[in-house]
């Protein structure tokens, strides 16, 4: 026979887990949809219509653009955008080096 010695104290675990577990469900449901527009919005204020690296023009002759999420920490999220992956590795070897020109770049856009 089972007996139960504090039954609110596990109907309280139960109910904190049970509200962790649709937290966590409701967040991974929801990030799909939250990352399309971020991703949406990157595209749209990319200042670039040229590759960073190469200087070839983005879905020119070597196809569609190459879409590149660069994670830094502590820093937010940055889509680069390039010809093709041979300028990704070449990126990735001095990701600040771009990133500071792309945010130059941008700057010289903004002010006409």
């Amino acid at each position: 026979m089972l007996v139960i010695r504090n039954p609110t104290k596990i109907m309280k675990k139960l109910l904190i887990a049970l509200a962790l577990t649709l937290g966590t469900i409701g967040a991974l449901s929801a990030a799909p949809s939250t990352e399309a527009a971020w991703l949406a919005k990157a595209k749209a204020d990319y200042p670039l219509k040229t590759c960073i690296v190469s200087g070839e023009d983005l879905g020119g002759d070597m196809g569609a653009a190459v879409e590149y999420v660069y994670h830094q920490k502590g820093q937010p999220d940055r889509l680069v955008r390039f010809c093709c992956d041979k300028c990704v590795e070449k990126f990735e070897k001095n990701p600040e080096k771009y990133l500071k020109e792309i945010d130059e770049m941008a700057a010289k856009l903004k002010k006409g």
